[in-house]
């Protein structure tokens, strides 16, 4: 009996996950835990340190980031996944061998970038952080060669992410960001403090050290082995050829990053804090609804390549689902801004002031959440039929375009930290619509009107359901009423009944949440039954996979996959 739970639990681990919607809703899941706890870190990062010393920890991310994005990310998002997974079907001998190759070259490349730029790491930040003190940026060089060594770790855990994800394995590799999170957690907790920012700074190497030794036994347990060959097969020359343009595109996309640490220095100590804080909300949806899909789908689109109609209807059914999934997100975004922020952030040192401006920050990412999420499923699109190049092109343009917003709105117009955020929106707004009119026009899938006529079904949906929130947010808090803040202003409505008898004050924090709650879920009624009255087919797919999950207790594969990834020896044997 205890072995065959064990078997069980064990299988549950190692099983391949068969279709889109099952591998994404695997994703979704640990993705929902993983910003969970990354919200749980940055609350907790919040209560010990203020927003000025937040700042620092945050930009002595820059330049560790720097590396891991372009060489890691830049090259497994596009590159690797599709190459490995093609290798496996021809045989698995030369999979591992590109897989080993890869992890060397990216070992020795790292190593190289981190001394070179860990070594001018003082006079770098002086460039791209110019607002910040002598003995500011002395503390985030110091931070900053701390933290290379955990990068070091992710450029062979993310070999391994990909090597799972090609064979379909999706939940260690989701589970290993939750062990990032909670490293960087405990270290805030145990160390900061005797050791300050150090504390922290030591909690994401050994996070990163966990990300790492996670996905390990099961990767090896696949046929994974390290070697020290630097042998260039084909299967690698193709790696490189395909990264090439993503990697282009990765760099470019650290310069606008850097320009906004460049510009938040700017306009004050504490405004990047307010910038990551903002971000680091918008990025769940982005992440439980973007990244989640985009990542499920790769490997099948990659397998539909030659078969137009069947990639056709992957792609657009799964990004109309998003669409449906993740608009009503960002609106309550944009509308329960300053609770969600209270609620999330709400510490003795997180100030009104700092609450107000991380608000506005998370309002302005919240009209491109829906164009990030996009955006990543897209380009993943064009990954699978093994074109990298206009993606990039599309992208590097409107990275550019955020850069030159990002410009006229800190330096011309001089708005506060939100110009960034802003920029970054229209940026992504324009990569998205860019992107789906390209694909749309190669597949053949009729006009680009009727194409996006799910979407507008739910922008639509969303609008009105947006409204609703905002009515209702206003009505029922009383610090509206005792302001006289908005609308209500003007509304002499006190002198006639008692508003206290039905209005909740937010200043303590249950009124707040149970406000909060309230107005979330009246407006996602709202958004349905008005998707309803659309005839959008998107909510009777939602009603569906809840009906799946809750009621049959399984999730069905939709569409269902004929082709399959080849089996190692070791599932053979299992």
């Amino acid at each position: 009996m205890v072995n065959k739970l064990i078997k069980k639990g064990r299988d549950f681990f190692v099983a391949p996950q068969s279709s889109v919607l099952t591998a994404a809703t695997v994703i979704m899941v640990m993705v929902v835990a993983s910003r969970v706890l990354g919200l749980v870190r940055q609350r907790t990062l919040a209560h010990f340190f203020s927003p000025d010393d937040l700042a620092l920890f945050f930009a002595a991310f820059r330049l560790p980031d720097l590396i891991f994005e372009v060489l890691v990310y830049g090259t497994f998002s596009s590159a690797f996944i599709p190459v490995f997974t093609r290798a496996v079907k021809k045989g698995n001998h030369e999979a591992w061998k590109i897989a080993s190759v890869t992890v060397n070259i990216g070992l020795i490349i790292f190593i190289f970038l981190t001394l070179i730029i860990g070594g001018f790491a003082g006079p770098l930040y002086g460039l791209i952080a110019p607002g910040f003190s002598i003995s500011q940026r002395e503390t985030i060089v110091s931070l900053t060669r701390i933290l290379f060594a955990a990068q070091g770790f992710f450029v062979i855990s993310y070999v391994l992410t990909g090597v799972l994800e090609s064979l379909r394995r999706f939940l260690i590799p989701a589970l290993a960001p939750l062990f990032y999170n909670l490293g960087i957690i405990l270290g805030t907790i145990f160390l900061q403090d005797k050791l300050g920012l150090l504390g922290p700074t030591i909690g994401v190497v050994i996070g990163a050290f966990i990300h790492f030794a996670i996905q390990l036994p099961i990767a090896m347990k696949l046929g994974f082995r390290f070697s020290f060959s630097l042998r260039i097969s084909e299967g690698v020359k193709k790696i490189g050829k395909l990264a090439a343009p993503r990697i282009l595109e990765v760099s470019f996309l650290q310069i606008s990053k850097m320009f906004e640490l460049f510009f938040s220095s700017l306009v004050s100590t504490a405004a990047y804090t307010y910038f990551t804080f903002g971000n680091t909300l918008q990025l769940l949806p982005v992440g439980l609804f973007g990244t989640s899909i985009a990542k499920a789908a790769l490997p099948t689109l990659s397998s539909y390549a030659e078969d137009i109609t069947r990639f056709r209807k992957t792609l657009f059914s799964a990004l109309y689902d998003m669409s449906f999934l993740i608009i009503p997100i960002a609106t309550a975004f944009i509308i329960l801004r300053i609770p969600i922020v209270r609620l999330v952030y709400g510490t003795d040192i997180f100030s009104w002031e700092a609450t107000v401006q991380t608000g506005y920050v998370l309002s302005a990412f919240g009209v491109g959440v829906f164009f990030q999420a996009a955006s990543a499923l897209l380009a993943r699109s064009f990954y699978a039929l093994h074109n990298t190049r206009t993606p990039v092109l599309v992208s590097i343009f409107s990275i550019l375009l955020v850069i030159i917003c990002d410009f006229i709105f800190i330096r011309v117009l001089r708005i506060d930290i939100w110009g960034l955020a802003a920029a970054f929106s229209i940026g992504s707004a324009v990569q998205a619509t860019t992107l789906f009119y390209l694909i749309n026009k190669k597949l053949i899938n009729g006009s680009f009107v009727k194409s996006i006529s799910p979407i507008l079904k739910s922008v639509i949906a969303a609008t009105m359901s947006g409204l609703v929130m905002y009515f209702l947010l206003k009505i029922f808090d009383r610090s509206v009423w005792v302001k006289r803040i908005s609308f209500l202003g003007k509304v002499e409505a006190t002198k006639y009944f008692p508003f206290d008898k039905f209005v909740l004050d937010t200043r303590y924090t249950f009124n707040l949440l149970i406000l909060t709650a309230v107005v979330s879920v009246v407006g996602g009624i709202v958004y349905i039954a008005i998707a309803i009255l659309l005839k959008s087919e998107q909510v009777w797919n939602f009603f569906n996979l809840i009906k799946r999950i809750f009621i049959r207790r399984k999730v069905t594969p939709i569409p269902k996959e004929e082709e399959t990834v080849s089996p190692t020896p070791t599932d053979m044997a299992n």
